[in-house]
């Protein structure tokens, strides 16, 4: 049986899979297969990846999702790291960039040739 299972593994398997999820974890999972130069790179990652979400509600699944998507994490371990420290509800950046501080100290770049 194990066999088999490993034989339907393809990339529309763990998609197919990941949209039963939500289209979040959809998008997450194309990111991971197309993040690998060859996807059958990816398919332990994205079981791995699966079997995280297995218990978890559909709608944290997605959060988590979006979360890594936006920060660029596609591994196995980020996805742990991002439920295990429960950061789906702490925003992914700073909105708004911090403005350049100006002070007579301050030479900046037209002081270097």
């Amino acid at each position: 049986s194990h066999h088999r299972f490993v034989l339907n593994q393809d990339s529309d398997f763990f998609l197919r899979e990941a949209a039963k999820v939500g289209p979040q974890t959809a998008a997450f999972m194309t990111a991971v297969l197309r993040s690998r130069p060859f996807p059958q790179q990816a398919f332990r990652t994205c079981l791995g990846i699966l079997r995280l979400f297995r218990g978890l509600d559909p709608a944290r699944a997605e959060a988590v999702s979006a979360r890594a998507i936006a920060i660029g994490a596609l591994t196995y371990k980020s996805i742990a790291s991002i439920l295990a420290n429960r950061l789906t509800a702490k925003p992914a950046r700073d909105p708004e960039p911090t403005a350049i501080l100006e002070h007579a100290n301050l030479r900046g770049p037209g002081y270097f040739h």
